[in-house]
C-alpha cells in the first residue's frame, strides 16, 4: 500500500510539473497572458479554419522605453502588468489576448466585424482612462490598431499588418502626449511625497532668481535658473516614500538611493525636450565647491553657475523650513551657516551676495 501512495504521488506531482511546463510554455511569465508562440499558433488555427470572419486588436503602451530610461524597469513592469490587466478586463476569457513582444500587445477575435473592433477598441480606451482617473501608479497610454476580414482571401498575418500599421499611425497622432503626462505624474508625486513642497518651488524659484539677477547672469542662464529651481528634485519621484519621509538622519544605504535622484532626474529631463535643456544642471546641482559633493565630485568653478546659485538658494530655504526630524531655523542663524560652509559647500562669492540681498530686505 505504501508503494502504491507513493507511486500515486510521484504520479501527481509529475502531472503538476508537466502542466505548469505547459503554461509557462504558453504564456508570458511577466503578465500572466498568453505569450507570442501561442498567439502564432492561434493565428495560424485561424488561417486554416473554415470560418472566415476573423479580427486582430494591436496594442502598444505609449513611452514604455522612457518609463525604463528614467524610472528604472521595475516601474516599465509595473506599466506592461497595468496595460495587461486593462486589456484583459475588456474581453471573455476564451478571447485570445497576447503579450507579443516588449511593449506589444494583441488580441485574436473569430467571428467579428470591424464595427465590432471599434466597439472593443472604444472599451479599452474607456478602461485607460478609468485607470488614469484612479490614479493609482504611472499614467497608461495605449495606442490602438485594428483590422477585419470578412471572407477568407485575406491571411491573418496581413491582417496583423494593417492593424500595426493603423496602430502606429495613431501613436504618432499623439505625438509627445504620453511623454507630457508622465512628466507631469512625476511632478504630481514629487509634491505628494515632499513634506516640504508646500511652497518650495515658488521660493527656490524666488530666491534663485534674485540671486542670479544680482550676479548679473544673462538671460539665457536665468532662463535655467528658473527651470532649475522648479525641476531640480524631479528625480526624487522614484525615491521610495519612505526615505522620503523618514524622521531621523538616512542610514548610509538609504543616503545611496538618495544621491541616485541626481542621475534619475538628468535621464528624466533628457526624456523630455523641454527640460533637455537643463538635464546637464540637474545631475550636477548637488556638486560641492570643494569637490566633495555628488555625483560626479566636480569643484569650484566646473560647477556650473546655475547650480551653484540653486546650492545657495535651496540650503537657505531648507534651513527655515521645517523638516521631519527638526524644527525650522531663525533666518538670522541659516545666513550665519552659508557664511560657515562658504568655500567649502558654497561658492563663497555667491554666499556673500545670497547674504547682503537677504539682509538689505530685512531677511535676517
Amino acid at each position: 500500500m505504501i508503494g502504491a501512495i507513493e507511486s500515486i504521488r510521484d504520479t501527481t506531482e509529475r502531472r503538476r510539473a508537466e502542466e505548469r511546463l505547459k503554461y509557462l510554455s504558453l504564456h508570458d511569465p511577466l503578465t500572466g497572458l498568453y505569450n507570442r508562440a501561442y498567439f502564432e499558433e492561434e493565428l495560424q488555427r485561424m488561417e486554416s479554419s473554415r470560418c472566415p470572419a476573423a479580427g486582430v486588436i494591436m496594442c502598444d503602451v505609449d513611452d514604455l522605453k522612457t518609463v525604463n530610461d528614467t524610472l528604472g524597469h521595475e516601474a516599465g513592469d509595473s506599466l506592461l502588468t497595468a496595460a495587461a490587466v486593462t486589456i484583459k478586463s475588456c474581453f471573455r476569457e476564451a478571447d485570445v489576448v497576447a503579450r507579443i513582444g516588449g511593449d506589444e500587445f494583441a488580441v485574436l477575435l473569430p467571428q467579428v466585424t470591424l464595427k465590432d473592433l471599434e466597439n472593443a477598441k472604444n472599451r479599452i480606451a474607456a478602461a485607460v482612462s478609468k485607470y488614469n482617473q484612479n490614479g493609482r501608479g504611472l499614467p497608461l497610454g495605449i495606442s490602438l490598431g485594428c483590422a477585419a476580414r470578412e471572407e477568407a482571401g485575406v491571411s491573418m498575418k496581413e491582417l496583423v499588418r494593417e492593424a500595426d500599421i493603423t496602430m502606429y499611425r495613431e501613436k504618432l497622432k499623439k505625438g509627445n502626449r504620453a511623454k507630457k503626462s508622465i512628466a507631469r505624474w512625476l511632478l504630481k508625486s514629487l509634491r505628494e511625497k515632499d513634506f516640504f513642497a508646500s511652497g518650495h518651488d515658488k521660493r527656490m524659484r524666488f530666491y534663485a532668481s534674485r540671486l542670479a539677477a544680482a550676479a548679473g547672469l544673462p538671460g539665457d542662464k536665468l532662463i535655467n535658473v528658473h527651470l532649475l529651481a522648479k525641476f531640480h528634485d524631479i528625480g526624487k519621484a522614484a525615491v521610495p516614500h519612505e526615505i522620503i519621509y523618514k524622521p531621523g538622519p538616512l542610514s548610509e544605504g538609504e543616503w545611496k538611493i538618495m544621491r541616485r535622484h541626481c542621475e534619475i532626474g538628468h535621464r528624466v529631463a533628457l526624456s523630455f525636450p523641454d527640460l533637455a535643456p537643463i538635464a546637464s544642471l540637474i545631475l550636477k546641482h548637488h556638486e560641492w565647491w570643494n569637490g566633495r559633493g555628488y555625483p560626479l565630485g566636480l569643484c569650484g568653478e566646473e560647477i556650473p553657475v546655475e547650480c551653484r546659485i540653486l546650492a545657495v538658494a535651496e540650503a537657505f530655504d531648507a534651513m527655515t523650513g521645517e523638516r521631519p526630524y527638526r524644527r525650522a531655523v531663525a533666518a538670522a542663524d541659516a545666513l550665519a551657516e552659508l557664511k560657515r560652509c562658504a568655500g567649502t559647500q558654497f561658492d563663497p562669492n555667491l554666499v556673500r551676495l545670497f547674504c547682503s540681498l537677504m539682509e538689505r530686505e530685512g531677511v535676517s
